[in-house]
């Protein structure tokens, strides 16, 4: 590493879209993320059809996790997130509700925070399966709490999470 190098912390993020087509807005959420200086999408992993959680009577969402390096401080990461989000169409009307797209960091690094504006690693983590599932196929032994990714999604309901075979994404 150079001197004064910015340093590059891993993290992973947990997108999904219930609203239009689905799988554009991922695959656009992606493109968008690797045009960003100070990151680097380092996997994507498999596309999973899922039952909405929370807020019922709205369409199934496509989900799917990214892994990234990154540059950017965790709070500037979910300012571009949020870009994204908004460059795509979100609005945020009903909390849980339908979206174009969501971005969610699940985790950066080993930060560990409980800041009102961003809490890491993400708080419902690790009882989402719609996040586990595909988070465990590319980081099977992050540590969340006590656990690891693969034993949290072992110990999930996985009812409602189905493999997708619109997986031309990333």
């Amino acid at each position: 590493m150079r001197k004064n190098a910015t340093p590059v912390t891993p993290a992973y993020l947990g997108l999904g879209s219930n609203l239009g087509d689905r799988a554009r807005y991922l695959s656009e959420a992606i493109r968008l993320l690797r045009r960003l200086a100070g990151i680097r999408v380092t996997a994507v992993s498999q596309v999973y059809d899922t039952t909405p959680v929370g807020v019922v009577g709205q369409p199934n969402y496509l989900n799917l996790v990214a892994g990234i390096e990154t540059e950017l401080p965790a709070a500037q990461l979910l300012t571009a997130c949020q870009g994204i989000e908004q460059a795509l169409g979100r609005t945020r009307d009903v909390r849980w509700g339908p979206r174009t797209l969501d971005i969610d960091i699940l985790c950066y690094g080993d930060l560990v925070s409980t800041n009102a504006a961003l809490t890491l690693p993400h708080p419902r983590l690790a009882e989402r399966a719609f996040v586990l599932v595909p988070l465990a196929t590319l980081a099977p032994d992050l540590t969340i709490g006590e656990k690891t990714v693969r034993e949290l999604a072992a110990l999930t309901d996985r009812t409602g999470v189905r493999e997708c075979p619109e997986n031309g994404i990333g």
